[in-house]
């Protein structure tokens, strides 16, 4: 069943065109011809989904499967997940509008502890049970038709590291890197429906794929350990390891502005700096360099067939790319006359140095961010940063000698072994480095520091440390105090509520699939967005309560993880005396020890004990080997690829405001294109321009842009057959080309109609507009005959004053003549609609003066209601033509 979208996403729906799927290089493969049908689902809103590097380079390598098609879905805004609601509609998949029910397989990113409310979220908006249980009963054999439910599956660094709090809901898990696996899970899949096998079954083939966890296969333990319930399945499933591909990055350029609005390449996946905090360092191991003549082939390739203004290289930590200064400037030097910037992601500071500066700098010098992590050389020793005060200091000096005067910062408190020294020390550091950044002539160095707090991660040396909530707070506070001595220091804290949640979360076990369902009913979700934390920490607490789980959660906030857990049950008062992380107690079952990431556990005990003796461990891409476990046949080894040599820097990019051609074009906006914004349509235009090649002219200024010019806007909904923009090129260009080019580029639904040249010092378009023709579909909330309808229009021609009420920017109150804003007014047809009412199309040419003088469709309306003394309702306005005047 198709879903009937055009009903659901209208003008009155947030940014419709989230939910249009109709992207450049979107994949729209035939249903019918395919066998097995996904759904990449990303449980955010559609701005963070769609520019999720991860999600994009999955949705290409399925869709580059023969047999295989997959479609998208993403959290709707709370607007469209009501009105699903209200209308009894099922959630669909962007491109296919088809119910998520009617699919095979529903992949979930699960990327953060507290997202799976968003799932739930979405699996009950798509009318699919919430549980694997729920799901399993009645259904027979997997089919992929709507007497079957598809399977549900989670992958993601959460999903990875321990799935247990997930595992009531989830068919199976995907553990690890998705490029390879997710295929080899379509071939069983396909194999499978073709035989009719039952669900069971099939989840049985799908678990002897590795990578697959099943949860249905395995119990739980009384100490919380999970153990398999059957023979023929594997007792740990290994974590799946892939090559990254930088060519399947090129894809899906949406037409609202996302998160991430930008090419994003990877150059390196996996770190091996050995963080003791970091989970993604450790979930990633071994360390895989790109090939840099690769990097650089896609960055060209999807620039060109993007048309995006900037791109972004990403790593864990991309200055260990040692090619990163030799791609960028070649990259640089090769798309030097397209204005295009480079913007990395948090970077290495020791690493920071004049090309990487150079790569960086340019007319859009984007922002730039640490993360020293600590404020003392002793505790950046106990968390194996491996950077010296020294490396701090040149970094952020080279940094602001090459131009930058602000500067982000990342910065943890609560670590093994803190005091409050340490914690002051971050303040202390910070003002050191503002002193030693002092010159003639340049104001002070500012910085943006965001102070987090630490939450213990599974897979890490630190998974057995705690800090409580009390503890937090009060090292905030000092923070506080000392901060307020400092200027041109801005400090952001992490809620420490939160925090505890995320521990209580990610460290648990089986039994918190309750807690997650029972917070989403109460109204837990969006929970990473700041404006939601009071509702989601009520939910969630709520949540625990009632789990009868609270002791448990209230050992999180004492910083007291109890590794003891049944005896904790035998008696609650065992909370109060529990005894904190001991060597024995190292050795106690973990509720995500049948997970194989590679590392080995009694590795991460050394390292905890490395770490309380503030002892470094060598980065083993670049120094020995640190013996961690990972290496090996099931994982591969660290790749690491000597730079070529670093080409010589071509320049900056100078605008070039050369004006050798004028060109006006008439377009349209039909169908889809009338729920995109106007703030939307001028960025298209630009990427329009760069993947056709044109060459386009340049303001000057710190931030050039293209010289393009629409006439003006059009109301979000409205269609049209007469906008107008100008273009200014700095070569000519023969006008059938131009419109050759351009169409080749544009949209289906924005149609060009016509191109002409002007010259070069007439004015623009937008300065000489005078009037406008419209024309407007109208609803009479009464009984009317088609004789009534001429009848007004004839009275309303006949008046010489109709005055309107208009409220000014400044907020006063002004009497206007709509009548002498009016110059034609015709009726066209008339129709019943749906509410049996009378409908009709009026035509109307009205003044549309940039300098106010406007004639709106909304206040044809008023002049109805004024003669006719019956209400009336806009359906729809097309803008027939803007008129210009000489």
């Amino acid at each position: 069943m198709v879903v009937a979208v055009e009903k659901l996403i209208t003008t009155g729906i947030l940014k419709p065109a989230r939910y249009l799927g109709n992207e450049l290089l979107a994949v729209h493969k035939p249903w019918d011809t395919t066998a097995i049908h996904w759904v990449l689902t990303y449980p955010e809103v559609y701005e963070v989904g769609a520019s999720n590097l991860g999600h994009i380079i999955l949705y290409n390598i399925l869709n580059a499967q023969p047999r295989q098609l997959c479609d998208r879905a993403y959290l709707p805004g709370q607007d469209l997940a009501a009105k699903l609601r209200e209308t009894n509609t099922p959630l669909f998949g962007v491109e296919s509008k088809r119910s998520l029910t009617e699919f095979d397989i529903l992949g979930f990113s699960l990327s953060y502890e507290l997202g799976a409310t968003n799932i739930l979220e979405m699996l009950d908006l798509a009318g699919i049970p919430l549980t694997w249980r729920e799901r399993q009963g009645g259904r027979g054999e997997f089919t992929g038709t709507q007497s079957s439910f598809p399977l549900i599956f989670a992958g993601g660094q959460t999903a990875t590291s321990n799935p247990e709090p997930y595992a009531d809901f989830f068919d199976f898990f995907a553990l690890g890197d998705g490029e390879e696996l997710l295929p080899e899970i379509g071939l069983v899949l396909e194999e499978g429906k073709q035989a009719g096998l039952s669900r069971e079954h099939l989840l049985l083939d799908l678990a002897q794929i590795p990578g697959v966890y099943v949860p249905q296969f395995y119990n739980m333990a009384e100490d919380g350990s999970v153990h398999p319930c059957r023979p023929d399945v594997p007792k740990r499933i290994l974590r799946r390891v892939a090559t990254p591909i930088p060519a399947y990055s090129i894809g899906l350029v949406p037409y609202v502005e996302t998160v991430h609005d930008r090419l994003t390449i990877e150059i390196r996946r996996g770190c091996t700096r050995g963080c003791r905090f970091c989970q993604p360092g450790m979930l990633t191991r071994p360390a895989r360099d790109v090939e840099p003549d690769k990097v650089v082939e896609a960055i060209e390739q999807g620039m060109r067939a993007t048309g995006y203004n900037e791109f972004s290289l990403l790593s864990l930590s991309c200055s260990d790319y040692l090619s990163l200064p030799a791609v960028g400037m070649e990259i640089k030097n090769r798309l030097k006359n397209e204005n295009i910037s480079l913007t990395l992601p948090s970077q290495r500071v020791d690493r920071f140095d004049e090309n990487i500066a150079n790569i960086l700098g340019g007319t859009r010098q984007g922002g730039l961010t640490f993360a020293p992590e600590a404020g003392t050389q002793r505790m950046r020793d106990i968390v194996n940063k491996g950077l010296t005060n020294e490396e701090l200091l040149r970094g952020v000096k080279t940094a602001w000698e090459q131009g930058w005067d602000k500067i982000k910062l990342y910065f943890m408190i609560g670590l093994p072994g803190e005091t409050d020294i340490d914690v002051l020390g971050i303040a202390e550091t910070v003002s050191w480095l503002q002193r030693e950044c002092r010159g003639k002539g340049r104001k002070p160095l500012n910085f943006n520091l965001t102070i987090s707090n630490f939450t213990p991660k599974p897979h890490t040396p630190f998974q057995w440390h705690s800090v409580s909530s009390t503890e937090f707070k009060r090292k905030q506070n000092l923070l506080r105090q000392e901060f307020r001595r400092i200027k041109a220091v801005k400090v952001n804290f992490t809620d420490v509520r939160i925090s505890a949640m995320e521990d209580f979360v990610g460290r648990g076990d089986r039994n918190l699939g309750k807690v997650v369902r029972r917070a989403w009913e109460l109204g837990a979700g969006m929970d990473s967005w700041y404006e939601n934390l009071d509702q989601a920490f009520s939910a969630w607490g709520s949540a625990i309560a009632q789990a009868d789980l609270d002791w448990k959660y209230r050992q999180v906030e004492n910083g007291e993880w109890n590794l003891f857990p049944a005896e904790a049950q035998k008696g609650r008062k065992a909370e109060e005396n529990s005894p904190l992380s001991t060597p024995h107690s190292l050795d106690i079952p973990l509720p995500w020890d049948h997970i194989d990431t590679g590392i080995d556990k009694k590795w991460l005990q050394e390292d905890l004990q490395r770490a309380l003796e503030a002892a470094i461990v060598p980065d083993c891409s670049f120094e020995g080997c640190s013996h961690c476990g990972v290496c090996g046949t099931d994982f591969g080894h660290n790749i690491v690829i000597e730079s070529p040599a670093i080409p010589k820097f071509a320049g900056e990019f100078v605008p070039n405001r050369t004006k050798a051609q004028r060109l006006r074009l008439w377009f349209g906006k039909q169908g889809n294109m009338a729920l995109m914004s106007h703030l939307d349509l001028i960025r298209l235009f630009d990427r329009v321009v760069r993947r056709a090649g044109l060459p386009i002219a340049f303001t000057g200024g710190f931030h050039p842009m293209p010289r393009i010019s629409l006439a003006t806007a059009l109301a979000l909904g409205a269609t049209s057959s007469g906008e107008i923009a100008d273009f200014e090129l700095t070569l000519p260009v023969e006008v059938d080309t131009f419109r050759e080019k351009l169409a080749r580029e544009m949209p289906t639904d924005i149609p060009i109609y016509n191109v002409e040249q002007i010259d070069l010092k007439a004015s623009a378009a937008t300065q000489l507009l005078e009037s406008a023709e419209y024309l407007i579909t109208v609803a009479a909330l009464a009984e009317t005959t088609p004789i009534q309808w001429q009848d007004w229009i004839d009275t309303i021609k006949a008046k010489e004053e109709l005055w309107y009420e208009q409220t000014t920017k400044s907020g006063k109150s002004q009497l206007i003549n709509l009548r002498d804003r009016l110059f034609e007014l015709e009726l066209v047809e008339n129709y019943n609609c749906v509410t049996e009412s009378m409908s009709s199309v009026i035509r109307y040419l009205g003044s549309y003066r940039q300098d106010g003088l406007l004639l709106r469709p909304e206040q044809i309306l008023f002049m109805l209601e004024a003669v006719a003394s019956v209400e009336f309702q806009l359906l729809h306005i097309h803008r027939n033509r803007l008129i210009l005047g000489v």
